[in-house]
């Protein structure tokens, strides 16, 4: 059955040049956060009987990590609006018997799942929401009373150079390059503590608790290249650039990332907010 997927902006965009690239990219990107995916399976207890919401779940990775520490009766749905980031968390989930299921929908219009979940997780899925307080107003109304909300989002541009590096070498070259305002939906859409607190408090969850994350973040450097071409805003254009100004690029991009490159890895520390709170 094909999927319906709402034809908003997100979609348009996930299941375009930003899903498509995150399938492609799927292995090194789970190295990449690794880290990340542990910390949030960390928090589910093992052998526990729950059920699991994780959202914007991509290719799978943090779900199945979840699912594998669930008893025999627990499960963990994963959602996302690509088709293709789907497809690829199924094809994974084929391989195992864990308790996980995947779909294509917005989080925010998941049908007949109230008060259904013990617990909504998400690495870096939760930015995207057009409205964030009706976004997680949304989520809350899925969790039952006593059930968590845990979510790891980025933090400023400020602290992840390695986030931002692409852009700043290719802006000056690529007047196309996609721009944001800092409140819109997106990657440092909540980096700002002040207004993730303000939009828990405003959807209703409550024992809030913020604590900055930093993590050792790690690819081979193999992976570097197609890394840099076909993630983010630049990633969204690059097919419409001029040749010679893709080999111009590349060539910047690579040198100005050498900062990063240790041996045959490229490593970076995530500067990110560890998000818990409770319905």
């Amino acid at each position: 059955m094909t999927p319906t997927i709402p034809q908003d902006e997100q979609s348009r965009l996930w299941n375009g040049s930003a899903g498509e690239a995150w399938s492609a990219l799927q292995s090194p990107l789970d190295t990449l956060f690794r880290g990340i995916e542990h910390h949030l399976a960390q928090a589910v207890a093992q052998g526990a009987d729950l059920q699991i919401l994780d959202v914007g779940c991509g290719t799978g990775a943090t779900a199945l990590a979840a699912a594998a520490r669930l008893a025999g009766h627990g499960h963990c749905l994963g959602v996302d609006l690509s088709a293709a980031m789907i497809e690829r968390a199924r094809q994974r989930a084929a391989q195992t018997r864990l308790p996980v299921s995947f779909q294509v929908v917005d989080a925010q219009q998941l049908p007949g799942r109230a008060r259904a979940f013990h617990r909504i997780q998400s690495r870096f899925g939760v930015m995207f929401f057009e409205d964030p307080v009706a976004g997680f107003g949304s989520l809350r109304a899925m969790v039952r009373d006593g059930g968590e909300l845990h979510v790891v989002t980025w933090r400023g541009r400020a602290e992840n150079p390695f986030m931002t590096l692409a852009n700043r070498v290719a802006a000056p070259l690529v007047p196309t390059l996609p721009t944001a305002r800092p409140d819109a939906p997106g990657q440092f859409a909540l980096a700002d503590v002040t207004r993730i607190r303000a939009v828990l408090a405003a959807s209703g969850w409550q024992d809030r608790v913020l604590e900055p994350l930093d993590l050792p973040c790690a690819m081979p450097l193999s992976a570097l290249e197609p890394y840099v071409t076909r993630m983010g805003p630049l990633g969204q254009v690059w097919d419409s650039l001029d040749v010679r100004l893709q080999q111009r690029l590349r060539t910047e991009l690579l040198d100005a990332f050498q900062d990063f490159v240790v041996g045959d890895r490229v490593c970076f520390v995530a500067a990110c907010w560890d998000i818990r709170a409770r319905r």
